[in-house]
């Protein structure tokens, strides 16, 4: 018999809208899959959540810690940031004893967070070293645009000093395997973006186009096909248009302006190199409109049918 594994949603900062998007991705979640997934966060602020927004929550497992019962909507403090840190700690806890295959992630507040106990930057740092994951990559899903990013929040002044053929050829290897074994293509095409204007122009408007993306597109990547370094200012239009089945990205506005351009409210951020499965929208807290019931929830619900999608390729066939 094949092991079935579990999908865990982290409520995110119960004083944000998280509780609301979760709720409304309870409500559409496929009915099948409910037993299988656990809510990590507090029943109170996730019910507030769905009287907001006027739905229904199905019957599934909510593991809180309490702190976040008293959390008022778009007045974040510290024991809501003790809240929210303690929702991914769980999660992460039960997904490193083998429990839960994917994660969902709802926002989370830095700043709060870290007032809060929370010793990381952010979701995909502590993900990467819980999990003792080498080497993470930041991808965004949308269903027009697949877009890996090289760096990530760099300043750009570094961005052409933080690149190394060594860096790029590893975002491409784990975006070209998830493409075949997360998202079903058998032969992606990977348009790898250059760094320069017109890719440097052979070496007129900048050498690291030729001297650190070119070698690591050398060797063969299968069944992946890799294709670059690419003009940055067609590489994206190639893409909508079906050129490409996904893209490397630079640096992240490169990636994130068209994504947002094209794909704002449906886009995923999946993040590559994990041992299991993990989703989030491309939102944050949104403390201005929390509790309000006007939060748009389409990020969160394709955050969760993605990672559906994903856990339920990567999980062996039962009989």
């Amino acid at each position: 018999m094949g092991t079935v594994t579990r999908l865990g949603i982290t409520l995110g900062d119960p004083a944000g809208i998280g509780p609301e998007i979760v709720a409304a991705a309870l409500a559409t979640a496929p009915p099948a899959w409910l037993s299988r997934i656990v809510v990590y966060g507090d029943p109170v602020p996730l019910e507030r959540g769905a009287r907001a927004m006027n739905v229904r929550l199905p019957s599934v497992e909510v593991v809180g810690n309490g702190l976040g019962d008293t959390a008022i909507p778009g007045r974040p403090d510290e024991r809501a940031g003790a809240a929210q840190a303690g929702y991914l700690e769980a999660a992460v806890s039960a997904a490193r004893r083998g429990e839960v295959g994917a994660l969902v992630t709802a926002p989370i507040s830095k700043t709060w967070a870290r007032r809060g106990g929370f010793a990381f930057l952010g979701h995909t740092e502590m993900l990467a070293e819980r999990l003792a994951a080498r080497d993470v990559v930041m991808m965004f899903a949308g269903p027009k645009l697949k877009v890996a990013l090289v760096t990530v929040h760099c300043p750009l002044a570094d961005v052409a000093t933080d690149l190394t053929t060594e860096r790029v050829r590893r975002v491409v290897e784990l975006l070209a395997e998830s493409m075949v074994r997360d998202f079903g293509h058998a032969a992606p095409r990977v348009g790898v973006v250059g760094l320069n204007p017109h890719a440097g122009e052979d070496g007129l408007l900048g050498d690291e186009d030729a001297d650190i993306i070119a070698p690591a597109l050398a060797a063969p990547c299968p069944p992946a096909q890799l294709l670059g370094p690419l003009v940055p200012d067609a590489a994206f239009r190639d893409a909508v248009h079906g050129r490409y089945d996904a893209l490397v990205a630079m640096y992240h506005d490169q990636g994130l302006i068209p994504v947002k351009l094209v794909d704002f409210d449906e886009s995923v951020n999946v993040t590559l190199g994990l041992p299991i499965v993990r989703t989030s929208p491309d939102h944050g807290t949104a403390y201005d409109i929390a509790g309000k019931g006007i939060a748009r929830t389409v990020s969160m619900q394709r955050a969760l049918s993605l990672a559906v999608e994903m856990l339920a390729r990567r999980e062996p066939p039962t009989g």
